[in-house]
């Protein structure tokens, strides 16, 4: 798998899902979900500042735009790449969390190994899904604010545009990587459905916006 495709990938779907979340599902409720959303992807920035030696300046979470504001990481170039990008690992590890310890184990990841395992991956965690117990609800309602916790910013990946450049001509080879890196964009992909399917809903019974 290239990197820096697969990066483009993540920060593109996230952006589109985003935009639906705001443009679409402009619902009280989606709108808190989506600062749960913006709280791991901001957490997420501001541990790799801590790790990387960048002081913090600013930590806002419930503004219009969420950020965190940071002096230049103690390591060149890489730091700022890894603060950048830390949003795709800390929303994984947040869902892995919560999954593991508050829904018990209720959700079990298929493997994702290559493009072609993207759309097979989403369908056996759909299928997954019983609506009937409240754990589904739990990762239901996690799932629809996917974009705003495990997307890179074009902000982000405009800080690191030179790395960036660098990443565009690596290949991962490692599995446990490129299993990391699919099943983000597999997550989103699932965000992005399920956002869909909700707005032909809306429109469906005509539910009006609150």
């Amino acid at each position: 798998m290239n990197l820096g495709l697969a990066i483009i990938v993540i920060t593109a779907l996230g952006g589109v899902s985003n935009w639906l979340n705001w443009r679409y599902l402009n619902y009280r409720i989606v709108h808190w979900l989506y600062y749960l959303g913006a709280f791991v992807h901001e957490t997420s920035h501001a541990i790799l500042c801590l790790a990387t030696g960048a002081r913090i300046t600013e930590y806002n979470i419930f503004s219009s735009e969420p950020h965190v504001t940071h002096m230049r990481s103690k390591l060149p170039l890489l730091g700022e790449a890894l603060i950048s990008l830390a949003p795709i690992a800390g929303g994984l590890v947040f869902l892995f969390l919560i999954n593991r310890y508050a829904l018990a184990g209720y959700f079990t990841l298929p493997p994702f190994i290559g493009w072609n395992t993207l759309i097979p991956g989403a369908l056996t965690l759909l299928k997954e899904i019983n609506f009937l117990q409240w754990q589904s609800w739990v990762m239901l309602l996690l799932f629809l604010n996917l974009g705003a916790m495990l997307g890179p910013s074009f902000t982000d990946l405009k800080n690191i545009w030179p790395a960036f450049i660098f990443f565009l001509f690596i290949t991962v080879s490692d599995t446990h990587i490129t299993g990391i890196l699919f099943l983000a964009i597999t997550l989103i992909l699932i965000n992005i459905a399920l956002q869909l399917i909700f707005m032909a809903g809306r429109s469906f019974f005509g539910i009006v916006k609150t």
